[in-house]
């Protein structure tokens, strides 16, 4: 796959999340919840509730937090039931943005979602506008210095589908399709090259470079849009660098 290195967007996400624990933490218990609810309570023969567990023990959310999420889920304790729903849209500059939500009341989601476009200068599309510019699949991060050759060896092993470097910070994105992703992530781990960072995403083939004011208002408009209780995750296609922070 072409394109910049996803490096410092991932960081910068992280940060982000890290600052609002509370909030994703939030995140994590509602798709834990629906994985456990659609798929069944056994991570092993539930991959989707599987890669969520993993998420929310990597941001140090305690096991018995987790096994009550899905208890809740899954009848034995009394729970919310949240509904899934993608929104579609464009950013300034005719970036496109997918907005991923899990819900108990759609009217309020989707006010939520369309202030924030109209906050920014976007507008929230129809089902389908921007989605056929996104594949999913698994990706495992590797920091600028990781080793190159290890990686690849490993990740072949372990059949994962593509390894890519990126020669601008020497970061490496290791990709698999989205049912390959758990057991990938494992081999790579058991071969001693833990991921820093590891998630079944949805990745556009072409990215929108944007630049200036129009960058920060991008940045701004998808850290809002991750700021919704209601919102799971926002994907884009958009190339946004250190500026667009400021």
């Amino acid at each position: 796959m072409a394109g910049h290195s996803k490096w410092a967007n991932i960081q910068h996400r992280k940060n982000a999340q890290d600052a609002k624990r509370g909030k994703v933490f939030t995140k994590l218990i509602r798709e834990i919840s629906v994985a456990a609810r659609s798929g069944g309570g056994d991570p092993g023969a539930n991959p989707r509730l599987r890669t969520a567990i993993d998420k929310a023990l990597g941001a140090n959310m305690t096991k018995d937090v987790v096994e009550r999420a899905i208890k809740k889920a899954t009848g034995e304790l009394e729970g919310v039931n949240y509904e899934e729903i993608r929104y579609e849209g464009y950013a300034p500059g005719g970036v496109a943005v997918l907005v991923d939500c899990l819900t108990d009341n759609k009217v309020r989601t989707v006010a939520d979602v369309r202030h924030a476009f109209s906050k920014f200068g976007g507008n929230l599309g129809t089902d389908g506008s921007v989605a056929f510019l996104f594949r999913k699949l698994g990706v495992l991060s590797f920091p600028p210095g990781a080793d190159e050759e290890r990686i690849t060896e490993a990740a072949i092993e372990a059949g994962a589908d593509d390894v890519v470097v990126y020669p601008e910070d020497g970061s490496i994105e290791v990709l698999t399709v989205p049912e390959a992703f758990a057991e990938v992530k494992e081999a790579m781990a058991a071969a001693g090259l833990a991921a820093a960072q590891a998630e079944v995403t949805w990745r556009a083939d072409n990215d929108v470079a944007v630049e200036g004011e129009t960058a920060q208002q991008v940045a701004k408009l998808l850290d809002w849009l991750e700021d919704l209780d209601d919102v799971q995750d926002v994907y884009s296609n958009a190339e946004l660098g250190e500026e667009a922070y400021v």
